[in-house]
């Protein structure tokens, strides 16, 4: 469906009242949490699997770590941006829309006309 742009470029937005988009964000706050779920385990995955090289490495002989080498401490500071910092800022915005989501939810009763998320609002169209 074709969304009418305003004059200012925003898409026009049909006013939805707040008892049938509940449960529309009921499950957007259910799928926002499983994804915020499958992201954690994934750095958590990744610390683990860190902790378990830098704790076997540690453990070899010191002739062993000559010829083994580590990673560069520059190597080690990408991967954990990558596979740490960015997963957790993800993480945050995803909490944020789940936070506006409750918001909405507790905030107006059913009978009230609220404004919702564009991504909602694909799902309602």
């Amino acid at each position: 469906m074709l969304n009418a742009l305003r004059l200012d470029g925003n898409p026009h937005r049909t006013p939805r009242k707040a008892a049938e988009v509940f449960p529309f964000l009921e499950a957007y706050i259910t799928r926002k949490e499983q994804q915020v779920l499958e992201i954690e385990q994934v750095v958590e995955r990744y610390e683990v699997k860190r902790m378990k090289e830098e704790r076997a490495y540690q453990t070899m002989s010191s002739l062993r770590r000559m010829f083994s080498g580590k990673k560069p401490d520059h190597h080690l500071a990408v991967e954990y941006i990558h596979y740490v910092k960015k997963p957790m800022e993800q993480v945050r915005k995803l909490r944020a829309e789940i936070a506006h989501a409750r918001q909405i939810m507790t905030e107006s009763k059913p009978g009230d006309v609220v404004s919702i998320p564009d991504e909602i609002e694909e799902m309602l169209s």
